[in-house]
């Protein structure tokens, strides 16, 4: 029989124990922990890849300050607030310790300037997940700066950063960052045709696309995406409403462009798994039902069906006649069987 360890202390509890450990208990726990003695701080400093710190209410700067030159492992980051809280310097001090870090959450962080930005692209250069949603101070020059050094990027939060996304941003992005796969734009609302052309020619993998409340954009933006974003599987155009048939029909198209690739595709994969999968046209109100429906016709993941519901219509009282296939089939059964 092998020998076992004797433990008489907590600080002799073996390394893989004490993470495995860890990994069990909530983050607050785990911070608590690495204070216990030199031998765990040092064990959960080595081994620590997550973090999040968006239970913390109040002095998250200060906690930040504190735990980013201990844990300098970290690959993902959550910093999430209900209120303001983190300050340019807990940010630097991130970029100055944590060069593996590859997911950082700063969303809502409305006393952060581009300081911020500015210290990531240079600290944190293997960022491919990045949240700003919400940070109103940035500008679009930063987000340049970033872009040009951070380009293993594949997700790019800018929700509601009405000053860093515009269209002199989104050149950038589309020059430097060309693995992106998933953008928020959600109401940026100066966001214009060039710089939405610049993603579609610069990220051909491109997944998802919010321009959700882009108010500027107009049919261009769509079919340079439907034209060179094959792999777009989700789209949001609310309240986008110089969007007209003509964006419609180029999305159709599209699907019959690519239907080779298509065809290939389906030895691996359904049919119905390819091409859009969901297209948010609410208030897109100069749209019209032959072009509406001739998309859910192309993209059979399409549903206007209560149960799916991928296809968002709602504001457009006009496309209340657009149906998907299932809906159909639905409607026929009742009128074929109807209940007794």
């Amino acid at each position: 029989m092998g020998v076992g360890v004797l433990i008489r202390e907590w600080k002799d509890i073996p390394m893989e124990l004490l993470l495995r450990i860890a990994s069990l208990v909530d983050d607050r726990t785990v911070i608590v922990a690495s204070g216990v003695c030199s031998g765990w701080r040092d064990a959960i400093s080595w081994g620590l890849t997550h973090l999040s710190l968006s239970w913390c209410k109040r002095n998250m700067n200060n906690l930040v300050l504190a735990l980013a030159p201990k844990f300098t492992k970290l690959q993902v980051l959550t910093l999430r607030q209900d209120s303001p809280q983190l300050e340019d310097d807990g940010v630097e001090t991130i970029a100055n310790h944590c060069h593996e870090l590859q997911d950082l959450d700063l969303s809502k962080s409305f006393k952060l300037t581009d300081r911020s930005l500015y210290a990531l692209a240079h600290g944190c250069p293997n960022l491919t997940k990045l949240n700003i949603s919400g940070c109103s101070a940035f500008s679009d020059g930063a987000v340049a700066y970033l872009a040009e050094r951070c380009r293993n990027l594949r997700v790019l939060n800018l929700c509601g950063c009405v000053k860093a996304a515009t269209d002199k941003a989104l050149k950038a992005i589309g020059y430097y960052c060309n693995r992106l796969q998933t953008v928020n734009l959600g109401w940026c609302d100066i966001v214009g045709d060039e710089g939405v052309m610049s993603l579609a020619y610069g990220c051909p993998d491109l997944r998802a696309l919010d321009l959700c409340g882009c108010v500027l954009i107009t049919d261009e933006s769509v079919i340079a995406l439907a034209n060179n974003c094959p792999h777009l599987r989700s789209l949001g155009l609310y309240f986008c409403q110089y969007i007209t048939d003509r964006a419609m029909y180029s999305l159709a198209q599209s699907r019959v462009k690519n239907k080779h690739e298509i065809w290939a595709s389906m030895k691996k994969h359904r049919y119905e798994d390819e091409g859009l999968m969901n297209l948010n046209i609410s208030q897109c109100t100069a749209l019209t039902p032959p072009a509406v429906q001739a998309v859910c016709e192309a993209f059979p993941a399409l549903h206007t069906c209560p149960e799916r519901h991928s296809l968002i219509i709602s504001g457009c009282l006009n496309l209340t006649s657009v149906h998907c296939a299932c809906s159909v089939q639905a409607h026929r059964a009742r009128v074929l069987h109807p209940a007794h």
